[in-house]
């Protein structure tokens, strides 16, 4: 058994994945922002220093797009300079690194899905400011690995699918973009795909649930695996005004995760288990 620190642990994926690797009895040392400010290299070297774990997982991050535009530099501080921070403590104490990204290093522009190799060029601060992060990190330390996700979703947590289910429960129309194409990734499955990489080499690695589809589809499963006769209505980017662009197409390829033996089900798959057990949660 394996000694792994988890840092970002009270996000939807950090709980998600502390729970995982406490299921496959690994000693967890999980970490709040509250308990762990990663911007601080000197409690980093301190935490790593005291606890001399085998893997130091990130899943801490600034992910609200919006606000990123505004607070530049704590966008910067959190999603670039930290995971140098953490990086180059793993590297001094031995710990192998693995650092947890977004496909908002893309510009959204491609018709097929991304390779890790294939160029990045973001549009956001937030995927400029997560893509310093790989690259500090990977400059830092050889022994890190980078992992890309995207469209995620979690227990205890705001996410896309919550938002739908309130939405579906009322009697107005919900208008979902239909012109941004990405694979929804159920926390559990990245997570699970996770304690498989860490016995994996280093590198890149792109990690969703299979599949594809527009925010309107994904939205429409959602309500239809509700069984609900809520009605979702299909709206341009350009029409429905985001303050901020996303990637029109970000679907990333799993060629990479094939190749070393991980292989991630379908997305409505994810979605029926997610909304499963939180049925489950909530007695219904």
């Amino acid at each position: 058994m394996m000694k792994v620190v988890v840092t970002g642990a009270g996000g939807q994926l950090g709980k998600e994945l502390v729970q995982l690797l406490k299921d496959d009895y690994h000693t967890v040392h999980p970490f709040t922002k509250q308990q762990l400010d990663i911007t601080d290299r000197n409690k980093i070297e301190e935490m790593l220093r005291k606890i001399k774990p085998d893997f130091l997982i990130n899943t801490a991050a600034f992910t609200q797009v919006d606000t990123c535009e505004t607070d530049i530099d704590n966008a910067y501080l959190i999603n670039g300079i930290a995971p140098y921070y953490l990086a180059c403590e793993a590297k001094l104490k031995k710990v192998k690194f693995i650092h947890v990204s977004t496909d908002y290093v893309f510009d959204g522009n491609k018709t097929v899905p991304y390779l890790e190799d294939d160029d990045t060029d973001p549009k956001t601060i937030y995927g400029k400011s997560k893509l310093l992060g790989e690259e500090f990190a990977q400059v830092a330390y050889e022994e890190t690995t980078i992992i890309r996700t995207s469209w995620l979703y979690g227990h205890e947590g705001k996410n896309f699918v919550n938002t739908i289910k309130k939405l579906a429960g009322s009697p107005k129309e919900i208008r979902v973009v239909d012109d941004q194409f990405g694979s929804p990734t159920y926390t559990k499955d990245l997570g699970m795909a996770i304690k498989q990489l860490l016995t994996r080499p280093p590198g890149i690695y792109h990690v969703t649930n299979s599949g594809s589809c527009s925010w309107f589809e994904f939205a429409s499963e959602i309500v239809k695996c509700l069984h609900s006769e809520a009605i979702v209505s299909p709206v341009s980017t350009e029409e429905y005004g985001l303050a901020t662009p996303r990637p029109k197409y970000s679907v990333l390829s799993h060629k990479k995760l094939n190749s070393n033996g991980i292989y991630m089900r379908n997305w409505q798959q994810g979605l029926q288990e997610y909304l499963a057990k939180e049925d489950d949660e909530s007695g219904n």
